[in-house]
């Protein structure tokens, strides 16, 4: 057997590290748990796993509905948004069209394309941002989709409201530009982009949120995509029928109406990159300031060495090697604790 040439040069994706005993915080997860209401449902929903799940996710599509002030026809719920994306290729990419997207991202979007014959454009990012003109220059004829990235994951950046609108007023109405809010409900910038006043005006953009970050979900898998009608509808001919499962439906549900925990989320992000500022300063490491759960700093040596000394005095953070980025690494924003044990470890370390 031979695999198929357009996955000639694709390499198996690697998660952070799990090690017992060891502080992880290399995957941006919330270091809260799950929300309680959350797992409350599921421990309730075990006993009918038996039976095939909601193939629409009606009910979740419904409480999402009420919650954002969309129709659920503008929603699709995927096995987290990651098989959106790849949902998203499906649909649109063909052998020889192209995607865009930035050097310096997540590699879900290059994963997608190529998965489905298409080529991938890198637009270099500026000052560790998405650069809405690079991006621009890159579009052609055979472009159908923007891959978008705001905050940025690895980097934590983001452009603003006016910047965006300005960048989708000039993309072509038969690009599907695709802006993941993965970290979205954490940025706390007063001119973070109003997705929805976007959707409303732009008929070809399509928004991917998800419950693994400040929910706190993420091995349930459950991402979602809002949309134009008419863009869900495509989409949904290349979904699998059963592909969220009934714990994680009920989950997330629940999940959406525990606003204590969420404000608990972005609360001790807040406090905890306040904290991890100030350390980074005093140590006078560069790094960009974040509007996600996660902090991206320079390192200034192989982040992948750093990352087995590290890992072996305790805590794991992200190398970003594997982003292009081979003296930067990326870690999540903790508790208290966590935060001060990978100060003390990163400062033990860089000496």
């Amino acid at each position: 057997m031979r695999k198929k040439e357009n996955l000639s040069g694709m390499i198996p994706y690697k998660p952070g590290v799990l090690k017992e005993g060891v502080l992880k915080l290399s995957s941006n997860e919330n270091r809260l748990g799950p929300s309680p209401k959350a797992i409350e449902a599921i421990l309730h929903s075990i006993n009918n796993v038996n039976i095939y799940p909601d193939g629409s996710c009606r009910i979740l599509k419904e409480t999402l509905a009420d919650k954002l002030g969309y129709k659920t026809e503008n929603l699709i719920v995927g096995n987290g948004s990651d098989e959106l994306m790849t949902l998203i290729a499906a649909t649109y990419i063909s052998d020889g069209d192209n995607a865009i997207t930035a050097e310096n991202t997540f590699s879900e979007y290059t994963f997608a394309t190529i998965l489905y014959s298409g080529k991938v454009q890198k637009a270099p990012l500026k000052e560790g941002i998405f650069d809405p003109e690079e991006i621009l220059k890159l579009i052609n004829e055979k472009t159908r989709i923007i891959y978008f990235c705001n905050p940025n994951n690895p980097t934590g950046t983001y452009v603003n409201h006016t910047d965006l609108d300005s960048m989708l007023a000039k993309v072509p109405e038969n690009t599907l530009f695709v802006l993941d809010e993965a970290y979205g409900d954490y940025s706390d910038a007063l001119d973070y982009p109003d997705s929805k006043k976007l959707l409303r005006k732009y008929p070809n953009l399509m928004i991917l949120r998800t419950f693994s970050k400040i929910y706190g979900l993420a091995a349930l898998r459950v991402g979602y995509g809002i949309a134009r009608e008419e863009v869900i509808n495509d989409i949904l001919v290349t979904k699998q029928p059963f592909n969220v499962n009934t714990p994680a439906q009920i989950g997330a549900t629940a999940a959406l109406s525990d606003d204590d925990f969420y404000r608990k989320s972005r609360s001790m992000n807040s406090t905890g990159k306040r904290f991890l500022y100030e350390e980074l300063d005093r140590l006078e490491i560069k790094y960009y300031p974040s509007q996600a759960n996660f902090i991206c700093l320079y390192v200034g040596r192989d982040s992948k060495e750093l990352f087995q000394e590290m890992m072996e005095q305790g805590v794991t953070i992200r190398p970003l090697t594997s982003f292009g980025l081979d003296q930067w690494i990326r870690v999540t924003v903790g508790s208290e604790q966590d935060n001060k044990l990978f100060i003390r470890i990163l400062e033990n370390t860089l000496k």
